[in-house]
């Protein structure tokens, strides 16, 4: 059995090597045989008195580096608390081991939180970096428009309501980043209070494709709904609606070759409904499936900045999603198309 390396063992080894030594000494210098019982009280007293000292000395000095240990992973300052819980050891356990177990506790607490910290710190910069990037293109715009317009473009009346048209594009856009990046910061920050009320799913499903439908025309998508007429839900209506909304937009945008399908379903799933917005279109790479969700996060940058919007479409998708305490998920195979689904709670 292997020796437990505790204060009180190493205390009692200690003070009986120290009993042996003196018993040895004494029986090889001094043998007189009625002196034995002698020298085995005084070994035994030596070795009771020899274990408390050590003991006592033991947890002195455990307690003390303990405590050190505690003052350097620890930023407030040793309370009471602290002080009872160190002399709480148990002098039957390896103390060192224990807390050495806290300490590397302490240390892996540490490490992922400055792992995510450099996240936050990466985040951060991505995020300023990408705002600064998205809000360049419209400002360079306005003022090249304007330039032009007061080194006499403005008394040309071939261009002078173009570029002010133009020139009001742009600050629309500008406009619509600010408003997502609001209303997402409200998301996260549970600002944002939704409304908890029944609709029909179906006719909000076709409200919408009436709204879109010169969209879809254009990009000769067809849109259809396999909702049936009775999918009653619960939740904030004009938040599903923009959910809806930008899901089915970005599908007419990538829905590939002339000729698409983008079809909108609804599965009884007991409690709740899983509501599907399905194309034919040209897919996305599985690469990008992980951060689709993402702020700014664009599968083809050149295509979808030319497309304008904001690129923050799917990410408040998610957030809206997610504050009715709901998931969204989405699968998706280059070539063959991509399918967004969420789930909705079902009206009782």
């Amino acid at each position: 059995m292997a020796f437990k390396k505790s204060p009180r063992n190493i205390a009692i080894l200690s003070a009986s090597g120290a009993g042996i030594f003196i018993l040895s000494y004494l029986s090889l210098f001094q043998p007189e045989a009625g002196n034995m019982s002698q020298y085995l009280i005084l070994t035994f007293l030596v070795i009771s008195l020899g274990f408390m000292v050590n003991l006592f000395l033991f947890k002195s000095y455990i307690h003390d580096r303990v405590r050190i240990i505690y003052r350097n992973i620890f930023s407030k300052k040793l309370d009471k608390t602290i002080d009872d819980k160190i002399r709480g050891y148990s002098m039957n356990e390896d103390v060192i081991d224990f807390v050495g177990d806290e300490v590397q506790q302490w240390a892996t607490s540490k490490t992922k939180e400055i792992e995510i910290l450099k996240e936050l710190e990466q985040y951060r910069k991505d995020f300023i970096g990408n705002v600064s990037h998205e809000l360049k293109t419209p400002i360079f715009n306005i003022q090249g428009y304007i330039l032009t317009l007061l080194e006499g473009g403005l008394e040309d009346e071939s261009i002078n309501r173009k570029f002010l048209e133009r020139a009001l594009k742009s600050v629309d856009r500008m406009t619509t980043l600010v408003e997502d990046l609001d209303l997402i910061t409200r998301l996260e920050s549970q600002q944002l209070e939704l409304k908890n009320e029944r609709f029909n799913l179906y006719h909000l499903v076709k409200d919408i494709f009436n709204s879109l439908e010169i969209l879809a025309e254009k990009s000769n998508v067809k849109l259809v709904c396999k909702v049936k007429d009775n999918v009653i839900v619960v939740g904030d209506e004009s938040r599903i609606r923009q959910v809806l909304v930008n899901l089915i937009v970005n599908s007419i945008k990538y829905c590939g070759a002339k000729g698409g399908v983008t079809e909108i379903r609804a599965h009884d799933m007991d409690d709740k409904y899983l509501v599907e917005v399905a194309d034919d279109g040209i897919g996305i790479a599985e690469e990008h499936l992980p951060r689709l969700f993402e702020r700014f996060y664009r599968t083809d940058k050149s295509r979808s900045r030319d497309e304008g919007g904001s690129g923050l479409g799917l990410a408040i998708v998610k957030h809206i999603i997610e504050a009715h305490k709901q998931k969204i998920n989405v699968r998706s195979t280059e070539g063959k198309g991509s399918t967004f689904s969420f789930t909705i709670q079902k009206s009782k």
